[in-house]
């Protein structure tokens, strides 16, 4: 047995058993790919998938209790790889991030200028994707740090964390009649089209339920990713604009007036995730405290995985 032949058989299961899309991934061929599988089930006197013909449909049940300790056995390498980095290179290295388009444009900015100063032979790399998508990158080992409003608290294999709350507000072109109200009310939201987030980011499932507790439809015309095409769709005059009080700057949306709504919508909570059992270098601790000083590290670390063991606390 191998680490070859674990990486082999984690990304069976990741690739859907397509040992094309297996092979491309680790820079190998197809039929080295079956070798591989084919000695290590002679090695172990199992069958690890079900078959038809040649093609691979699943696991079997020694295959799917395997999966389980392959995964743990290939993260635990990979935590002493970082161990290692974490002494021998300890100001330098790569930390990836992956978040949503609105915590990368006006969450992240002031962190990760305070990180370049302190860690400037870091490499910072950030992905921008749906919840899931970053649920699904940390979960892989593709990203060491997660942000996003929804989906990274329900997932069992992530240590959830608050970062900070919100609340949804209303953006309209200046002199817009909901401009002159004395105080907002959902229905009058309602009278109008609405320009607001995608389902499934940016707190789009409360907002829809709040309207929906008080009899609403509201008319939803457009819906966007991030609040820079919102708030530009917006200033065409096609509708009113809902999105996170974070992405609206004064200084840059001078066509557009915010609606204070904090007595309308719930407030929301935007999480910073990480998987349970990895092992990050110092620098992303450090990281993880710019966003939020609470953040202490020697409590993430306890909570993410038995730290002790390894001298780090």
């Amino acid at each position: 047995m191998n680490f070859q032949q674990l990486r082999i058989i984690r990304e069976t299961v990741r690739k859907d058993f397509n040992l094309t899309e297996v092979a491309n991934t680790l820079h190998t061929s197809q039929s080295g790919v079956s070798k591989h599988i084919k000695d290590l089930e002679d090695e172990l006197g199992v069958e690890l998938y079900i078959r038809k013909g040649k093609r691979l449909l699943g696991l079997t049940e020694p295959g799917l209790q395997m999966i389980k300790v392959v995964e743990r056995m290939l993260l635990d390498a990979n935590n002493i790889k970082n161990l290692a980095d974490q002494y021998s290179q300890q100001d330098s290295g790569q930390l990836t991030i992956a978040t949503t388009h609105t915590q990368a444009r006006y969450v992240l900015p002031r962190v990760v200028t305070e990180f370049k100063k302190q860690f400037p032979k870091v490499h910072l790399k950030m992905h921008q994707g749906s919840p899931k998508e970053i649920a699904q990158m940390l979960l892989e080992g593709e990203a060491d740090i997660g942000l996003a409003t929804e989906a990274l608290g329900s997932i069992a294999e992530l240590a959830a964390f608050p970062l900070y709350q919100w609340h949804h507000a209303v953006v309209v072109l200046n002199g817009h009649p909901l401009s002159t109200l004395n105080t907002l009310t959902l229905e009058a939201i309602a009278d109008y089209p609405i320009i607001t987030y995608h389902e499934g980011f940016t707190g789009r499932g409360s907002l829809e339920q709040t309207f929906k507790e008080k009899g609403l439809a509201p008319d939803i015309v457009m819906s966007a990713l991030d609040a820079d095409v919102i708030k530009s769709y917006v200033e065409l005059g096609l509708g009113v604009g809902i999105i996170a009080s974070v992405a609206f700057s004064p200084e840059r949306d001078t066509l557009l007036r915010l609606l204070n709504t904090d007595h309308l919508f719930p407030v929301n909570e935007t999480k910073l995730a990480l998987r349970k059992g990895h092992l990050l270098r110092q620098y992303a601790y450090r990281f993880i405290e710019i966003c939020s000083p609470a953040l202490k590290p020697s409590y993430m670390m306890s909570e993410v995985t038995n730290q002790e063991d390894l001298g780090l606390l």
